[in-house]
């Protein structure tokens, strides 16, 4: 169970991980100068496909992620590297999966892999996936939430599907340099601000909710206590 002390740690990650609703201004505010604009496009890219297939793969446990569809990162977006069987997308999220307030919204060392069922696979990865294309066009903040918010209410993303949910569960997993591999978990999308609906950051209660704004959605957050390897995660404190 969490108490308000670790809550409040948790939240603090939350705004590490680039997922907002959860305020820390002052460290979000030291580090704005480390990465002002976008890194040169190689900083992004991970130059041995087998590699980055390997590190998508490790979001969830192999009974998930071996027979996954799994996209790899190229210069002008995502594309597919290997066809999966049974409806999960692996990929490895980059800075640009923040939002865009988020002071490492460009760090090119982030390296998130996430692997989302099938409802969120056709929901809520094509706005990160819309959002990589505009990053690599060389789009600025301002132009990708005017582009992302222009497709949403124009439909031309599609709506969030209930039961739309990820793993994130890699041991190598770099989610800010601060958080770095920080602790495996699960997430939960849900449309609009919904956190109250699911008792999340009651006391005692196991959920932490982060409102998106950008993405209208709430992300629901849940400690697990393995990595996708199946070994033990640090243990979580009270």
């Amino acid at each position: 169970m969490l108490t308000n002390q670790f809550k409040l740690i948790g939240l603090a990650f939350l705004v590490q991980l680039g997922l907002p609703g959860a305020t820390g201004q002052a460290p979000a505010q030291a580090e704005k100068a480390a990465y002002p604009a976008m890194a040169p496009v190689d900083q992004y890219l991970i130059a041995d496909q087998k590699s980055e297939i390997a590190l998508a793969r490790s979001a969830a446990p192999a009974s998930i992620s071996d027979g996954a569809e799994v996209m790899v990162l190229g210069r002008k977006g995502f594309t597919t590297a290997v066809k999966g069987t049974n409806g999960f997308l692996c990929i490895v999220e980059r800075s640009w999966g923040a939002a865009t307030g988020e002071a490492e919204f460009w760090n090119p060392k982030i390296r998130s892999p996430i692997c989302f069922n099938s409802a969120a696979a056709r929901t809520f990865a094509p706005i990160f996936l819309m959002k990589t294309r505009l990053a690599l066009a060389g789009k600025s903040k301002t132009e990708i939430v005017a582009a992302t918010n222009s497709a949403l209410d124009k439909k031309e993303l599609p709506a969030l599907e209930p039961g739309a949910m990820c793993y994130m569960m890699s041991k190598q997993q770099y989610l800010s340099d601060r958080g770095m591999n920080w602790h495996p978990h699960v997430m939960f999308f849900v449309s609009g601000d919904a956190a109250k609906s699911w008792g999340a950051d009651k006391d005692d209660s196991p959920i932490i909710a982060a409102n998106d704004p950008e993405e209208r959605a709430t992300i629901f957050m849940v400690w697990v206590g393995n990595w996708s390897d199946g070994s033990p995660a640090p243990p979580m404190e009270h």
